[in-house]
């Protein structure tokens, strides 16, 4: 199961400001486990971000980013209360999503 989702979504005069925590553990392929094995490659590749609905940034991240990764945006023609949804696939199939009002 995916770890959740933090966002925190908050209203500067026009301006949405978004700050997201992916809980992941975006392995790179490189490190090894206790028995010297490498740990297989997992990790975020796809990133959309959604106001109301409609896609507002889509990103695509690679395994060169650090576990749980915290990432932050800023957008225009946002309002308070209105939905900001965060959606993430990774090179193994498994997604998640979350959402949050903007305060």
């Amino acid at each position: 199961m995916a770890e959740p989702i933090r966002i925190r979504a908050t209203l500067k005069g026009d301006m949405a400001e978004v700050r997201v925590l992916m809980g992941h553990p975006m392995e790179t392929g490189q490190r090894k486990d206790s028995d010297g094995k490498l740990l297989p490659l997992h990790f975020i590749q796809q990133v959309t971000v959604r106001l109301n609905g409609k896609t507002v940034i889509e990103g695509q991240i690679s395994q060169s980013v650090s576990r749980n990764p915290l990432f932050s945006f800023r957008f225009k023609g946002a309002r308070a209360g209105d939905k900001v949804e965060i959606d993430w696939l990774d090179n193994k199939g498994e997604k998640n999503r979350a959402e949050a009002a903007i305060a």
